[in-house]
């Protein structure tokens, strides 16, 4: 139950795009990073793959972010 609720609050978290690509990248990469720690996985890791993830998504749902 409690992976769930990270990867809820990830989610939830990642759902705030930022404005910019910079803040994108930013934001995604704090989120994946403390997911990832929380997790017990690499946190780099974590960070790449979130910042990657927040801008692909912003950038395919412009409306969304």
């Amino acid at each position: 139950m409690r992976r769930i609720t990270i990867i809820v609050a990830a989610a939830a978290g990642l759902s705030a795009c930022g404005d910019t690509t910079g803040e994108q990248a930013l934001i995604g990469g704090g989120v994946g990073a403390g997911t990832a720690a929380v997790l017990g996985s690499n946190p780099l890791v974590g960070a790449a793959v979130g910042a990657g993830g927040n801008m692909l998504y912003c950038n395919q749902n412009p409306s969304n972010c």
